[in-house]
């Protein structure tokens, strides 16, 4: 994990009665989520300087749409906000999460429908 994710970690992980429950490195299909809340099937990635070279844009914006296919939203957060600004990005994080929970979430489909993409 790069430093701002063990950052955003260390936070996501505390346990309250009001949080929604976070895992890390989580594989589906084949891919492996920064984060992730089952619950409100939201997938949480951290994106570094990285993300905007090379595909590397256009390799994400499968990524995206392959977990959007199975009702799995993206949250995209670039690596400096989690460290300039780590109280606003969990209130964010926390509050898309809450929102999908509450119902807006599509039903999750089966992540065996259709193949996974090239």
């Amino acid at each position: 994990m790069s430093p701002p994710e063990v950052r955003l970690w260390l936070r996501l992980r505390e346990r309250t009665d009001a949080r929604p429950i976070f895992r890390r490195q989580h594989p589906i299909g084949p891919y492996v989520l920064d984060f992730y809340c089952a619950a409100a099937r939201l997938a949480i990635e951290v994106d570094g300087v990285g993300h905007d070279m090379g595909d590397r844009p256009r390799r994400d914006a499968r990524r995206d749409a392959w977990l959007a296919s199975r009702g799995i939203e993206t949250l995209r957060i670039p690596a400096g906000d989690v460290l300039r600004r780590l109280d606003e990005t969990l209130e964010a994080i926390f509050m898309t999460a809450r929102e999908r929970m509450e119902g807006d979430a599509p039903p999750p489909p089966s992540l065996r429908d259709g193949p996974p993409p090239p």
